[in-house]
Order: structure tokens, then sequence, then C-alpha cells
């Protein structure tokens, strides 16, 4: 139901999806707006109604859906665009994982981070790469290799966090 949400919302929008994870109560996205192209507000606003009118279609019920405004940061304006990007997309790629739904985010079937993981990944929605994932290296295989490295780092970070099961 998302799925079709987000390919539609790529058809009728002039904007760039980066990332798409979906968990049972929420999702988390990377959108990139481009000029001349619709604002966040404007395709957040669409994908969020579009899912809630299917929900409740389909569960016959009426009213409101989400409790809550979308969350916004612009990449680029961090104080460091590249390891904001970097850890953002580990964070979202990684977040089913932190809520217990998967061991690995490459068991959800629609965690797009697959695709800057694996070579031969095809997501569900039309992704488009990010500048900063592009300048991680000449070609695919060597993006992907250092943003591996990347993500060993932030699982090692993610396993000291958890606390030791009681003996």
């Amino acid at each position: 139901m998302a799925v079709e949400v987000l390919n539609i919302t790529l058809e009728k929008y002039n904007f760039q999806l980066i990332q798409v994870e979906f968990v049972n109560n929420h999702f988390h996205f990377t959108i990139r707006t481009l000029e001349g192209g619709e604002n966040i507000s404007r395709i957040m606003q669409y994908i969020k109604a579009r899912i809630a009118e299917n929900y409740n279609r389909k569960m016959n019920r009426t009213g409101p859906f989400w409790n809550e405004r979308f969350k916004c940061k612009i990449i680029e304006h961090a104080e460091n665009p590249v390891t904001y990007f970097i850890n953002l997309a580990l964070y979202i790629g990684y977040n089913s994982v932190t809520k217990g739904l998967f061991n690995n985010p490459r068991d959800s079937k629609y965690n797009t981070f697959r695709i800057m993981v694996e070579k031969d990944y095809i997501p569900p929605v039309k992704i488009t790469w990010h500048p900063f994932f592009l300048a991680l290296g000449d070609t695919h295989s060597q993006r992907i290799q250092k943003f591996k490295g990347y993500e060993k780092a932030y699982r090692k970070r993610l396993h000291s966090l958890r606390p030791a099961p009681p003996l």
C-alpha cells in the first residue's frame, strides 16, 4: 500500500527519493527536493493523506491517522553534511533492527538501505543516489565497500549500546 503511494507521488511531484524504511507504525524517508519542484510539506502532505485514506478504507474506519507533523532537516545545512548523511542513512537503515523487527536490515522487504550495501538489489520504489553517496568512490563497487566500512563501525557502536543479557 505505502509503496504504491510512493510510486504515485514520484510520478506526481518533482523530487528525489533517496531512502525509505517502513516500520510497523511509522516510516522514514530521505527526500531531496529539487529546484522548481514541490516543497517538502506538499510532498509529505500528499504521501500521508494517501496512506491514511488507504488504511482507513482497508480498516473500515474514519478519522485522524497521524499524530504528529513530520520531522525535517536539510542534510546540506548540517555542520558536517557528509557525516550527517552517512549517519542518517545508517540510522534509517537500522531502524527496524533497533525496533526489534529484524536482526539485519537486509531482511526487511521495504528497506532501501540495501541499495547502498548490495550490488544487485532492486528496490520496490525508484531511488536516486544522493551526491554524498556517489562521492564515496568512482565505481558502484567502491561506494558499496566504503559504505560497508561505515556500516561495520555503526553495527559495532549499536552492539556496544545494547544492555548485556541478564545472567
